[in-house]
Parts: C-alpha cells; sequence; structure tokens
C-alpha cells in the first residue's frame, strides 16, 4: 500500500470527530512498541497523516483501519475500542438465526464483532439485480448450489457450484442469481460492523444489468 493511494479521506470537522478512535489507535501503537514513524510507513500513510488520525484531525478510513489493525496486530474492532468478551470460536449450526434484507436471506457463519464476516447468504432470483455495491474493503464468495452472475464493473462472470471469487469491494459490483430457484454462497466480507461504518459504506442504485 503507498501512501498516496491510502490516505485521502474526509478531514473531520468539529461535530465529526471520531472520538473513541483516536486514543486507541495511539493506545495499540505504544502497546505494539511502535514509533509513529515506523506504524505510518508500515501502514503505507506519512507519519503527519498517522498523527491527525491520533489526535481526531481526521477520520479513517476502512482500509486505513484495516491496515493499521494487521500493523499492531489487532483487530479492527479493538481498533474502534469494540469488544466482544466471552466470544466463541465455534459457531453451531443451531444457533445460526436467519435475517432476511432485501430479499437475501443471511446466517451468521462466524463470531460477531470481527473485521471479516463470515456469512451464508440465500439469494432468490430477481432480488437486488438492479443494485451496484461500491465500499472499502474485499469480498470473497463460495458458490455453495446454483449459479451467479457476478459482475464486477465491466465484466460479467457466471460462477456455477464449487467456484469462488474474491475481490475489492471498491471495484463496483453486482450479484445476481441466474437460476430461478436462486443461489445458496458462502460469503466473507472486511464491511466495518461498527456505526462508523457511515463513513464509508452504502450501496449505490446502478442500471439494470
Amino acid at each position: 500500500m503507498n501512501s498516496s493511494a491510502a490516505e485521502p479521506g474526509p478531514t473531520a470537522g468539529p461535530d465529526e470527530v471520531v472520538p473513541a478512535v483516536a486514543p486507541q489507535l495511539r493506545a495499540l501503537r505504544r502497546r505494539a512498541s511502535l514509533t509513529l514513524e515506523a506504524a505510518a510507513r508500515a501502514a503505507g500513510l506519512s507519519p503527519a497523516h498517522l498523527s491527525r488520525l491520533e489526535t481526531g484531525q481526521r477520520q479513517p478510513s476502512l482500509p486505513m483501519l484495516l491496515g493499521l489493525a494487521r500493523v499492531y496486530g489487532t483487530t479492527v474492532s479493538e481498533l474502534l475500542g469494540e469488544t466482544a468478551p466471552g466470544r466463541d470460536a465455534v459457531v453451531r449450526a443451531d444457533d445460526m438465526e436467519p435475517t432476511a434484507a432485501g430479499g437475501w436471506t443471511y446466517w451468521p457463519a462466524g463470531a460477531p464483532g470481527r473485521g471479516m464476516q463470515a456469512l451464508r447468504v440465500h439469494v432468490p432470483y430477481g432480488s437486488q439485480g438492479d443494485i451496484v455495491r461500491v465500499h472499502p474493503g474485499e469480498e470473497w464468495l463460495y458458490v455453495l448450489e446454483g449459479r451467479l452472475r457476478l459482475r464486477l464493473a465491466d465484466t460479467t462472470h457466471l460462477l456455477a457450484a464449487r467456484d469462488s471469487a474474491h475481490f475489492d469491494s471498491l471495484t463496483p459490483h453486482r450479484i445476481v442469481a441466474e437460476d430461478r430457484g436462486g443461489v445458496e454462497l458462502l460469503f466473507v466480507h472486511t464491511l466495518l460492523q461498527s456505526p462508523t461504518a457511515t463513513l464509508c459504506l452504502g450501496p449505490t442504485p446502478g442500471d439494470t444489468p
């Protein structure tokens, strides 16, 4: 990651500082025994930019948080001051309660509150085919059953069972079930699971595929 690609981001105004993030960034850097210069270099930021993040003068984007979490050997959740005491590593099938949203059905396949989220997803035929998503992070999906039409920027891919895809989710993408029976997926993403998600997330409507 280079500094020119990583650093652009909104300047925090008086009412826009994320107070929980700045002290956590500083504390975790010190816990990792890293100087400001060393941490910034490892995360692909300038020392001045990291200093502004640590003092709340700038709002961190999700790619910045992911990079800093890797450098400090922690999670995005901890960078944000979020904790999940007693979180189990194993998720039992009986505990996977389905959630419906936008016509899709989601089952959690990983522990909540992590920087990386794992889901099992059912995408019905004809659902959300006109939605283009663009947001920071990465996504990985694996087709369990059915066929999936995945559009990445201007390229369309048809995926069948046992096919997978791994992509930067800043690439405009669209997910559509190809068959009337829908498609079943395993889905892993690094979308920010926190109130500050509004800083970097938000699907936008697009043209029909």
